[in-house]
């Protein structure tokens, strides 16, 4: 039952000495690549916008290659005296990691399930014990043997079914997020003939184990807008579609009640959802509507016994209530409230348990864990102690069990997966993250979290850390993260990675912006649409804090944020260009204007709710605004590092390359512009765990290198 949030997480830098690159250390005869400029008019309103760089959308163009190309060898060019530190910052953050290591087991359906690394590989094998752990590993994937020959995998969605003998599994090659379906038999060990292809990678099995219900694509938008059934050992283009999405705003999806009762069909957009259901005893029937859609009624549900129970902001609840309703009549005006809405309290998600419900809330930033006996006997929060922390309700599959399976990490404390006994109050702590290379100890590190004063007087939480002993003089470097979109909630978060900053005296910042849920729904509110600006001041604002409080100075302050964040780093940088001495943005949505107007791509429709529609007239101005692409000016403009994936389906290559041959063309200053392409990949990157490693330690000694740390 899980709110749907698109989450960014990236973290990056290290330092204690000064500034730019040297003259020294760089061939000053490298020049960098200039795009032909090819004015295209663009039009809206009685508008015009001319794009001299439109052409660079033609994928299959070979100018279009050639350029990216380009760009590739100027960065490898202009970073050539970084490979040596490239490398030994990959090896030093390749030694924190565990490379044998293995998940905490859960078990489901009479089988202990398992995902563990080898040393030396980089992707995960999947494996099952049956009953016991110390019964026989059955593998199920090695994804180093289904990997080999691509330079891109990635395996989602695996689904046992009911009987334990059937897996069904989706597979990525290219990066776009079109995964194949495919059924293995878990018995013999052969995979099925019927592939099923462009779809999510999820799928529900019915009751019967040979009925599948699955979520199709759009070929083009790639938006996820039809529920199929297929039947086991039938042709494919014999499958039956179930369920189409019309509406171009929303997407759908299908999933298993944990009762295992029912197979739910949900459609959602930004602000409004609607949900189907259908007996998974009954593949063959037709699913109700629960509720029928209301504009802005977001509503989510689970199911318990003869009751489902609904997570929703209805009737003005912002942040959320909690309400039951019989299964016989599902209908709003039968919903009854169970946990009232709070204004000062978010609900997240709640998980459901024979004796037991556990709501995840949010209060004052901070997650809460509550727990429930359904008799009433028993409510408590489960208790923390610290202002920077993260904990979640983690992967609970089995219903009728006393046992709660959480996690809990802080930006000093490595996460932990606990099992919490909810009738005795005792807990387990199942695994704690190791951290090898004999070097961590989190008592050398300190964090806390602060609150600096946004333009409009809003207070604005910041969580930091950074290592013991530093000085609030001025003259620390300070990587400032940010998001700030989309409701989703950058929570202080333990990184192993990140010590490679700490450890050369960066330190760390979260701005907690408004955009996001950190501080209740309204938060979210107030950093979108037509008040979207609040996320750029508000990051800015934190900025100046920090400056002023000590923490950095504008010589030794740098930014970072990936896809939305990466609108909020081209935001920042046209509103206060020499406030950042250097900025990564990554997979960066700059171009707000010509994509939101183009609902050929993906996600665009879904998305109105979120930015606006530029069809209107009154959100065409306000994106034009700030957009980031078109406001760069004449100007100074930071040291900065841009990335992208060719295939990427979500913030399209073309956007950060029309950004930077723009940059290139209007910006007024010597500073360093780089943009390198994955040429195999797309929004996430490379796959493999070692293999992203390498592509953060050319972030990492990016932002060393303008601090003049060369080890």
């Amino acid at each position: 039952m899980k709110r749907l949030c698109i989450i960014f997480l990236l973290s990056i830098i290290l330092a204690t000495s000064y500034k730019c690159i040297t003259m020294s250390t760089i061939d000053t005869d490298i020049k960098p690549p200039i795009a032909d400029k090819n004015p295209t008019n663009l039009e809206k309103h009685d508008d015009v916008r001319v794009d001299n760089y439109f052409w660079l959308k033609e994928r299959e163009d070979a100018n279009v290659i050639d350029y990216l190309e380009r760009e590739n060898d100027y960065n490898d060019k202009m970073t050539s005296h970084t490979k040596d530190f490239q490398e030994s910052l990959f090896e030093e953050m390749k030694g924190r990691v565990k490379e044998e290591d293995a998940s905490v087991p859960y078990k489901k359906n009479g089988y202990w399930y398992i995902t563990r690394y080898e040393k030396g590989k980089d992707y995960p094998i999947y494996s099952r014990k049956k009953e016991t752990l110390e019964a026989e590993e059955e593998i199920l994937f090695d994804c180093n043997i289904e990997a080999e020959g691509h330079s891109y995998f990635r395996m989602v969605g695996l689904n046992v079914s009911p009987d334990n003998t059937l897996i069904a599994f989706g597979v990525d090659t290219v990066s776009r997020r079109k995964y194949n379906i495919s059924i293995k038999n878990l018995v013999t060990g052969e995979i099925y003939p019927e592939k099923i292809e462009n779809t999510t990678g999820g799928s529900t099995w019915a009751a019967d184990g040979k009925t599948l219900f699955y979520t199709k694509k759009d070929e083009e938008t790639l938006r996820s807008d039809r529920i199929y059934r297929h039947i086991l050992n039938t042709p494919v283009t014999k499958d039956v579609e179930v369920y189409n999405e019309k509406d171009d705003t929303f997407n759908t999806f299908v999933y298993k009640t944990k009762s295992r009762k029912y197979i739910i069909i949900g459609s959602y957009s930004t602000l409004t959802s609607e949900y189907r259901f259908l007996r998974a005893d009954d593949p063959q029937g037709e699913f109700k509507v629960f509720q029928p859609r209301i504009r802005g009624v977001e509503y989510g549900i689970a199911h318990y016994e003869d009751h489902f129970y609904v997570l929703t902001n209805a009737d003005k609840a912002s942040n959320f209530k909690l309400m039951k309703v019989s299964e016989e009549n599902t209908a709003k005006e039968n919903w009854v409230d169970l946990i009232p809405h709070r204004k000062d309290v978010l609900i997240e998600d709640v998980e459901i348990f024979k004796d037991y419900l556990v709501i995840s809330e949010r209060n004052n930033g901070l997650n809460m864990i509550n727990i429930k006996r359904w008799d009433g006997s028993a409510d408590y929060y489960l208790p923390f102690d610290n202002e920077t922390y993260t904990a979640g309700v983690s992967t609970n599959p089995d219903f009728d069990t006393k046992h709660l399976r959480y996690s809990y990490n802080s930006l000093t404390t490595p996460n932990s997966v606990i099992d919490f006994d909810m009738e005795t109050k005792k807990k387990e702590v199942k695994k704690e993250q190791e951290v090898l290379g004999g070097k961590f100890n989190k008592n050398n590190y300190i964090s806390e979290r602060v609150w600096a004063t946004a333009t409009d007087g809003t207070k604005i939480p910041i969580s930091l850390v950074y290592r013991k002993g530093i000085e609030k003089n001025g003259k620390n470097p300070l990587l400032q993260y940010g998001y700030g979109s989309y409701g989703s909630t950058i929570d202080p978060y333990f990184s192993s990675v990140r010590l490679s900053l700490l450890d050369r005296g960066f330190i760390y910042a979260i701005a907690h912006i408004r955009g996001s849920e950190y501080l209740g729904r309204s938060w979210y509110e107030d950093g979108k649409l037509l008040k979207k600006k609040n996320t750029f001041t508000d990051f800015i604002d934190c900025s100046k804090f920090l400056i002023e409080d000590g923490y950095t100075s504008q010589d030794h302050l740098y930014a970072m944020g990936g896809s939305a964040g990466g609108l909020l780093m081209g935001a920042i940088i046209n509103m206060t260009s020499k406030l950042y001495n250097g900025v990564v943005a990554a997979v960066p949505f700059v171009d707000v204007v010509t994509t939101m107007l183009d609902d050929s791509i993906p996600l665009t429709t879904g998305e109105y709710d979120e930015w606006g529609n530029p069809n209107e007239k009154e959100y065409y101005g306000y994106m034009k605004s700030y957009s980031p692409y078109d406001n760069i000016v004449a100007q100074e403009y930071p040291n900065m590092l841009v990335t992208t994936g060719l295939h990427d389906s979500q913030v399209q290559y073309w956007e950060p390359a029309k950004w930077v041959a723009k940059l290139r063309e209007l910006k007024t200053d010597d500073n360093i512009l780089l943009l390198h392409t994955n040429m195999d990949t797309g929004h996430g990157g490379a796959s493999g765990r070692f293999e992203a490693l390498k592509e953060v330690a050319k972030e990492y000694a990016f932002l060393f290198d303008l601090e003049g740390i060369r080890s």
